[in-house]
């Protein structure tokens, strides 16, 4: 039997007591594509906004000849993996006195794991990836953790091709042949990442569906559903009723972007990732951990989440300093640049400008904790832990 428990910090000042180690899960460095799609999805949810991007698009058009591209635009987290890395690591250490481990699992992508490995100090980090699987008429998430160095980038091009086969013409049983295969690692951890986060905007309905057919099929080879750091207490707490439905663990992921460290970490006895690995899937044991920051409402975490995207950091190393370093977008003849070498005036239009500014303002003293105010969603809180005591 699966064996899951969920504390939080500022309730249990001494959940940490007993254990070895902390285990940071699902966190991002500027390794991280992070699509733009969602800029063309919240014109069509807001309407008082698609004038404003009509016009924008047809002003880039009339100057540079680029037309805009959501699909393959991205940005990029602003911590390097150095940073990403220490972040992480020193909040286990400093607020729960042990030993931390890391796992960063960036979309696609190894690159930062395989930086890391190059350094002393974080010489040991798994070799970690968030896959993004197409499953019907969505895509789902799943964090691969500690993959074997030797055969990490074969991997990588595994996951590549499948994820850009086009899912009416992938073979029915590639996925679950893939998951197998992966399973049949000892030291690899396979994680369904935010599993009820409709992410792709089918419809919570169908989405709900897929994950179910999906776990019908695939959940012999997936180890825990993650409670994640950057999602509702509605959703979490509905995952955790979808991984008792499916004799699943929950295990943390705190799905950082920015530089707030996760809310959520992992205790284990362990003291190596393997022997942590080990412990969920064998003894089937997680202990999942909710940090301070997890209590504040969650409207307000994202607006942090989003004006960390947005702000510049002059002290960061060269190629992270400026939002518009970390904004990506092919130029007229396709090459990805970063938005610094596109803007015809050598900085951002004056309109865009203004949009920051009112954004960053959003996060500002008076405004920001009116906003804290208004996003209260202690009600949530008190009904999961409600349930907890229950």
């Amino acid at each position: 039997m699966s064996q899951s428990s969920v504390s939080y910090l500022w309730r249990e000042p001494e959940a940490a007591k007993g254990f070895m180690t902390g285990v940071s899960l699902h966190s991002h460095t500027n390794q991280s594509k992070e699509t733009l799609d969602f800029i063309s999805e919240l014109s069509k949810d807001w309407s008082f906004l698609q004038p404003v991007i009509r016009w924008g698009e047809r002003r880039s058009k009339r100057l540079t000849g680029i037309d805009a591209d959501y699909a393959r635009a991205y940005w990029t987290p602003p911590l390097t993996p150095s940073l990403a890395f220490d972040l992480e690591r020193k909040q286990i250490e400093d607020k729960l006195q042990i030993q931390g481990l890391v796992s960063i699992t960036d979309h696609d992508d190894i690159n930062a794991p395989m930086l890391l490995r190059t350094v002393p100090s974080s010489r040991h980090i798994p070799v970690s990836v968030e896959w993004t699987v197409p499953f019907g008429a969505t895509a789902f998430h799943l964090g691969i953790h500690n993959l074997p160095s030797a055969t990490g980038a074969q991997w990588m091009e595994r996951m590549a091709v499948f994820t850009a086969i086009p899912v009416a013409t992938r073979a029915p049983k590639l996925l679950t042949e893939m998951l197998a295969e992966l399973d049949e690692l000892p030291g690899v951890l396979i994680v369904f990442n935010h599993p009820l986060w409709d992410l792709y905007r089918v419809g919570m309905e169908k989405h709900e569906v897929l994950v179910n057919e999906f776990l019908a099929v695939n959940g012999q080879f997936v180890h825990a559903l993650e409670l994640n750091g950057l999602r509702s207490w509605k959703e979490n707490r509905e995952t955790s009723t979808l991984a008792g439905k499916w004799n699943q663990l929950v295990i943390s992921g705190g799905d950082r972007h920015g530089v707030e460290p996760n809310a959520n970490v992992n205790l284990t006895r362990a003291t190596s990732f393997n022997e942590f690995v080990h412990e969920v899937r064998r003894e089937r044991e997680s202990h999942v951990l909710f940090m301070p920051q997890y209590a504040e409402p969650w409207k307000h975490r994202i607006l942090q989440s989003t004006l960390d995207a947005i702000r510049n950091y002059p002290d960061f190393p060269e190629g992270s300093r400026l939002w518009d370093e970390r904004v990506y977008h092919p130029d007229a003849e396709g090459v990805m640049q970063p938005m610094t070498r596109l803007w015809t005036t050598g900085h951002a239009p004056a309109f865009f400008r203004a949009v920051l500014v009112l954004v960053r303002m959003m996060g500002a003293g008076p405004v920001s904790s009116g906003l804290r105010m208004a996003w209260n969603d202690s009600g949530e809180m008190r009904t999961t832990l409600a349930k907890l005591d229950a």
